[in-house]
């Protein structure tokens, strides 16, 4: 009997949330004929606007038992989740699910109606510390691809809930269908849930110039002492003035920050590995390998040990 996959939609949920996700399900059951049916379903039924303006056609949520129950994100989450029937709704098709999931924000909706507490969640990095301050009585984990907590499954913004849906699809049924929807779908197979969320800051622009300006400073001296006071000196702020910056404009602190950025240097050499670990971690700033170690695991969720190892095999299958 195929497993059914219902989702959850609300005006202004994010598309990506949607499609992703359920292109996975889709190759799973082409690739495994009766495993998956996919309903996209809402309160009343009909067309719902994503925030991109794409509409998408749903059927009415009423008397639906879905195996897994899936909530995207998007910017119209948090004024659906105040509303009375979104909680309702979402509390009924949850009784009736044998797992929860939620993608992104989605994760407002389900805390909002009681699904996520005396959990450990993940959400977009973005979102993370204002789910917290919401609803503290989550464990909210914020640079996670994703998170199990039980039947409860949640993960960070827009592409991880692909990872999320190939994780989900590995537990159904088995590692290589998993791995063949990934390659039909032409991904990376499933980003560990412990991995970050995002590589290093690297890419992130921060909107103000003096954070910019600290997250370029630290690229250019990953080898030497960062500490919050000389990362703060270079935004000409108080250390303290600083920390809330940083904070509100990338969602992480100063210090994991700076060790993410060195994890993500480190990385390659660690791979490569033609340099005792020892050396790249004096040369990226870590200054000893097992600091280097547990940055690795926060970072990747792996130590550097098991990164090499990984990329010699892959070498070894090229070859």
């Amino acid at each position: 009997m195929p497993r059914t996959i219902a989702f959850l939609l609300f005006p202004g949920f994010e598309l990506l949330d949607l499609s992703g996700p359920h292109t996975a399900f889709q190759f799973a059951s082409n690739l495994v004929p009766g495993s998956y049916r996919i309903d996209v379903v809402s309160a009343a039924g009909g067309a719902l606007a994503s925030s991109s303006g794409v509409s998408v056609g749903t059927s009415p949520a009423r008397g639906k038992r879905p195996d897994t129950l899936m909530v995207p994100g998007g910017s119209g989450v948090r004024a659906y989740a105040k509303t009375a029937e979104a909680l309702r709704l979402a509390q009924r098709l949850a009784a009736r699910s044998r797992r929860v999931t939620s993608v992104c924000t989605g994760a407002f909706l389900m805390a909002a109606a009681g699904l996520l507490d005396g959990r450990r969640v993940t959400t977009h990095w973005r979102h993370a510390a204002s789910l917290q301050a919401a609803y503290p009585l989550l464990r909210v984990e914020p640079d996670r691809i994703f998170i199990r907590d039980g039947s409860v499954w949640t993960s960070a913004g827009v592409s991880a809930g692909i990872d999320l849906a190939l994780a989900l699809i590995e537990e159904d049924l088995g590692l290589d269908v998993s791995r063949a929807v990934a390659r039909e779908m032409v991904v990376y197979h499933r980003r560990p849930g412990g991995q970050s969320q995002f590589s290093a800051l690297l890419d992130i622009e921060p909107p103000s110039d003096r954070i910019r300006a600290v997250l370029h400073f630290a690229r250019e001296h990953l080898h030497e002492p960062l500490p919050v006071e000389r990362l703060a000196e270079v935004a000409r702020l108080s250390p303290r003035q600083f920390a809330r910056a940083f904070v509100s404009e990338t969602g992480q602190t100063p210090a994991k920050a700076v060790e993410r950025m060195r994890a993500e240097a480190a990385r390659p050499r660690v791979e490569d590995g033609r340099e005792p670990l020892e050396m790249i971690a004096c040369a990226s700033g870590f200054g000893d390998p097992e600091r280097m170690r547990r940055g690795f695991i926060r970072a990747f969720g792996q130590p550097p040990q098991a990164l090499r190892r990984l990329a010699h095999a892959r070498q070894r299958s090229l070859s």
